[in-house]
């Protein structure tokens, strides 16, 4: 289907592009906005129901002024689950879209997620395994602790179109307002992971510097059933970098998880 909007709240339409038919499938993403995941929907589309929205405030979006966290985001994508009465539901988050998961399935007292995957995810407060402060690095900065290969994926700022450069700042301005403070965590999410029973599959670029493989295992531990699969030559977003290995865990995770039925 074309990307839409769809009303979840008076205030608040959600841009949507969905494909494919199926199990449903939410494909969050993090602070580079929905291209960095828009792989990941296409492979996906071809046996599921995908459902990629643009988060609010991001490429131009609106977002209304009690949107202020990530807590606030998950129960937007609850409630917009909820409305269409979907069921069953894989929910896949890179970085910032992977903290949103967790904080949805912490609070998904209705059994609407059936399975969850994380990658390279922010969102917790590991006290060893800091997570790199973004907004503190030059563009130089940022592509040596995301990238395995930051030379291939580096673009100078002044080799980028001006237009380009004003949507990279505006989304990072909205990223400010909903993981600035406190940075990129909720203190008490770590603590709250142990109750989701649904499986949640941890991704990790085994050469990420934002935030590290050995935060990730933490991650995964603090879950009910969580599982940590560390990707080589990748950074934190191995779905573009390795996008063949990434695939075919997200794919493996779809197939195991989930309740077997014909109506979702």
């Amino acid at each position: 289907m074309p990307t839409d909007a769809s009303a979840t709240h008076a205030d608040l339409s959600l841009t949507l592009d969905e494909a494919g038919t199926g199990r449903p499938v939410l494909i969050l993403h993090g602070g580079g906005g929905r291209a960095t995941v828009a792989g990941i929907a296409r492979h996906l589309s071809r046996t599921a129901h995908t459902i990629t929205p643009v988060h609010p405030g991001w490429d131009g979006t609106h977002r209304p002024a009690w949107l202020t966290g990530i807590g606030d985001l998950a129960l937007a994508y609850l409630h917009h689950l909820h409305e269409r009465g979907l069921r069953d539901v894989l929910v896949v988050g890179s970085s910032l879209g992977g903290w949103t998961a967790a904080e949805m399935a912490v609070r998904d007292s209705a059994g609407t997620i059936t399975g969850l995957v994380l990658i390279d995810a922010v969102g917790v407060q590991v006290e060893t395994e800091p997570i790199t402060d973004v907004f503190a690095l030059d563009a130089r900065g940022v592509a040596e602790h995301s990238w395995h290969d930051p030379d291939r994926y580096h673009l100078d700022p002044a080799d980028v179109p001006v237009e380009e450069l004003a949507r990279r700042r505006a989304n990072m301005a909205t990223m400010r307002i909903l993981a600035g403070d406190p940075y990129m965590h909720d203190p008490g999410l770590l603590s709250r992971l142990g109750q989701v029973r649904a499986p949640a599959l941890l991704l990790w670029g085994g050469s990420d510097r934002i935030v590290t493989p050995a935060y990730g295992a933490a991650y995964a531990d603090a879950f009910g059933d969580g599982r940590l699969e560390v990707i080589p030559e990748a950074g934190h977003l191995p779905q573009i970098e390795q996008p063949e290995a990434t695939f075919a865990l997200i794919e493996a995770h779809l197939r195991r998880t989930g309740t077997p039925s014909p109506h979702r």
